[in-house]
């Protein structure tokens, strides 16, 4: 019997043909239509406020819907909904159940099956029953191993965890490339396993559970350069598995040095550096004697690295990642500034190198030991170095106060390379010491007059762009399309906050077509006119792009235009503006459709 509006449950209440409408746009709720008229709805479920559903198309997506705070809320597992737009499934789900709603008047809840699975069960012989769960065994391997695991544990005998090993093998292994779109079920189904294997530990199988995790991250590292891993996806497995696999050794502790001697195989030889910390994410498991052995298996390796003293002994440095690593982590662990020292001089091969001897030292208090291997840094690397090494040797000899000493460092940096970052390297270390306008008219100067130098040979070999003509009458941009020198000095001067100084050297010196734009931004309210000259060239290049997204920005920007000249009192320059623009482009037909809209 149906039911009265009053009956109504807050779903039918809120969601409505009309609510997926809105909610979805036209495009997507017709796409949804389509796929609600061809049966492409499974197992859809409804309490009084909320609904799921598994809807098929490319892969199975579950979508719910359900009501929060007296509005609707969604989500969908496809890639559009895992975004957090209201996709095609859901508006599929709920148009399915509208329908179902209106023709039927009544929709049972989730909870009100037509079939009373667990009587009907209760009814049937341990012959059948066995034989249904034979069927399910033999049809899911997740649900094999843990029947399997049951069964071994009951009969006291070693489990066979092949159905595992079969089920994480379908879930994890790759035989030819997962691409973005299919990540999703993946890592979906990769998890499941993770999940099942988790439950294992939860009832006592930890010994398992090291066999199974272990073989799943066997799994995983095979798969890695087999899939579109652009959000991450697996090294969140790899994070919940290796974690997985720590906890279940410390439910059963393993021999400290099997387990050490594995863990140590694995990260020196990972090409995806698993377990490469694993000295110290396992030292609660592995204990004094764990450690001792992972240590000599180490050294053994360590031994052979070739010490490396300066920038010609760079080849195959890189090669010595994992084992350089190790022997870090092992050093922390000891707690010996000394011994992580010792491990940072056996590659001297970059500048960056005496920086990490500095901050250790530094960071225990050994300030003379720093300015020590600060200055052997400097003499390592005398030019073109690391910025990091100059900055921190400059720091060491302020501490020492030796401040002419470090201001001669930085500068050295700021002549090397006179740009925006090295102006706030410059900046930082001469306000420490009280002496910034000195060094600023310095620096602005030099920055001058290198911009002079440069704009100077350009012109004689004729790289310099000449004026072109304007057939709109505006004034040209010197230097709009080019990267000049002068950018630094604007990027400087608007670092300052000085704008009219970055406009008056835009002006005469050129700069990119983003900080003309900037500049723009920042005068547009005060100096309409002066902005208008901007947008009108950043309109050309838009417009020059020939895709509909640019086209819809350069109509944009000319509203912009449009309200500037208004603000100018030069709106009746417009029209003869647009005619002019739209003459040029005419033969961009979706341009034209977005013109015509405007009335240009």
């Amino acid at each position: 019997m149906g039911r009265s509006p009053d009956d109504k449950s807050i779903l039918e209440v809120l969601l409505t043909e009309t609510a997926l409408r809105l909610k979805a746009g036209s495009a997507y709720f017709e796409r949804g239509r389509r796929y609600a008229t061809t049966r492409q709805v499974k197992q859809l479920k409804v309490t009084s406020s909320a609904l799921s559903a598994v809807v098929t198309g490319t892969s199975r997506y579950r979508v719910r819907i359900w009501v929060e705070e007296g509005s609707l809320s969604h989500s969908c597992s496809c890639p559009v909904g895992d975004g957090g737009e209201f996709c095609k499934h859901c508006v599929a789900s709920g148009l399915v159940w509208l329908n179902a709603v209106k023709t039927t008047q009544d929709w049972p809840e989730e909870d009100q099956s037509a079939v009373d699975l667990r009587a009907y069960l209760s009814t049937q012989t341990k012959e059948a029953l066995v034989e249904l769960l034979m069927e399910r065994v033999a049809a899911n391997e997740l649900f094999a191993g843990k029947v399997t695991l049951e069964a071994a544990k009951a009969a006291a005998v070693p489990a066979d965890l092949e159905a595992y090993k079969q089920a994480i093998d379908a879930a994890i292994v790759v035989d030819d490339f997962v691409d973005y779109r299919s990540m999703y079920d993946y890592s979906h189904n990769a998890t499941t396993v993770i999940r099942s294997i988790e439950a294992m530990l939860e009832v006592g199988h930890a010994h398992e559970v090291i066999e199974l995790s272990a073989y799943a991250l066997e799994c995983v590292e095979e798969a890695m350069g087999r899939v579109d891993d652009s959000d991450g996806c697996m090294g969140e497995i790899t994070g919940e598995l290796m974690e997985l696999h720590h906890r279940a050794c410390l439910a059963a502790p393993p021999d400290p040095e099997q387990l050490a001697t594995r863990l140590f195989d694995w990260a020196i030889h990972s090409e995806w550096e698993m377990f490469l910390d694993g000295a110290a994410r396992y030292a609660d498991v592995l204990g004094d004697i764990g450690l001792t052995h992972y240590r000599s298996l180490a050294e053994q390796v360590w031994d052979q690295v070739p010490i490396r003293q300066s920038h010609d002994d760079r080849i195959g440095s890189s090669s010595n990642f994992a084992i350089t690593y190790i022997m870090e982590t092992l050093a922390k662990i000891s707690g010996s500034v000394d011994e992580q020292i010792a491990i940072k001089t056996r590659d001297l091969t970059y500048a960056y190198h005496y920086v990490q001897i500095i901050e250790l030292l530094a960071g225990a208090g050994r300030t003379d030991d720093a300015l020590i291997w600060a200055e052997r840094g400097l003499v390592a690397f005398p030019h073109g170095t690391d910025v990091r090494l100059r900055d921190a040797a400059a720091r060491e000899l302020h501490r020492a106060g030796r401040d002419d000493e470090a201001m001669t460092i930085v500068w050295a940096e700021f002549e090397e390379n006179p740009g925006s970052s090295s102006y706030e390297f410059l900046y930082r270390h001469a306000v420490a010491i009280g002496q910034w306008s000195e060094w600023r008219d310095r620096a602005v100067g030099l920055m001058r007059q290198r911009e002079s130098h440069t704009r100077a040979v350009r012109s004689k070999s004729g790289a310099m762009s000449s004026a072109r003509g304007d057939v709109f009458a505006r004034p040209f941009l010197h230097g709009y399309d080019e990267q000049p020198e002068s950018s630094e000095l604007v990027k400087v001067f608007l670092w300052e906050n000085d704008i009219e100084s970055a406009w008056e050297q835009a002006g005469s010196g050129g700069c990119s077509p983003r900080l003309w734009l900037q500049l723009a931004d920042l005068r547009q309210g005060e100096h309409p006119a002066d902005a208008i000259p901007i947008y009108q060239e950043e309109i050309e290049r838009k417009l020059g792009a020939k895709n509909n997204r640019a086209y819809q920005e350069g109509v944009d920007m000319m509203i912009r235009v449009r309200a500037l000249m208004a603000r100018a009192e030069r709106e009746v320059e417009f029209p003869a503006y647009a005619a002019q623009v739209r003459a040029s482009h005419r033969a961009k037909r979706n341009l034209m459709k977005l013109f015509d809209g405007e009335g240009w």
